[in-house]
């Protein structure tokens, strides 16, 4: 039997745009496809400077956030890669607190979450992974990293929480962490 040539997909293999943004609905939260509409709040909501302690940056404005969310839409050039954003509705207050976003490539996904400043500490960004790491562990993703600066103790908690383990290798300086599903 040949290999399978360039474009044939392999048993268990997942294809570029095989998963969707769908919504996802945990017990207190509604992650939903991120939206341009979706801007001028989440620049709200990320505006606290202290956010871009660990990562670099400054806060987006809403413009700023208007054209990233336009070429996130758009979708990743590669046709190999999937990207994937939702903005987290906190229905309880009935707003928006943060986003959880992944990298599909094939069964492997990077993920990351932020949480607004007021929204901290009430575990709406582990319930949040939770449910993008289960959503992808059902659309065939077998392996979900995310990269953690050494000194954000509040995001190496989500991630273990989530099943994440911390590894040696190290990506900008942040830590690799890595969960087979």
């Amino acid at each position: 039997m040949s290999a399978p040539g360039a474009g044939e997909i392999r048993a268990g293999e997942i294809r570029a745009g095989e998963i969707r943004t769908e919504e996802i609905r945990t017990e207190r939260l509604d992650l939903l496809p991120l939206r341009v509409a979706h801007a001028e709040e989440m620049a709200a909501v990320l505006a606290d400077p202290a956010l871009h302690t660990h990562t670099g940056g400054t806060p987006a404005t809403p413009e700023a956030l208007r054209s990233r969310y336009r070429r996130l839409a758009e979708g990743s050039p590669d046709p190999a890669v999937s990207w994937l954003n939702w903005v987290v509705r906190f229905r309880a207050e009935g707003c928006l607190t943060g986003t959880v976003q992944a990298t599909v490539t094939g069964p492997l996904a990077e993920v990351a979450w932020v949480v607004g400043t007021p929204w901290q500490g009430r575990g709406i960004a582990t319930e949040a992974a939770r449910g993008l790491v289960d959503l992808l562990g059902r659309r065939g993703v077998r392996t979900v990293v995310a990269h953690v600066h050494p000194d954000h103790r509040a995001s190496a908690a989500v991630a273990a929480a989530v099943g994440l383990a911390p590894t040696d290798e190290r990506h900008d300086g942040e830590v690799r962490w890595r969960r087979g599903i």
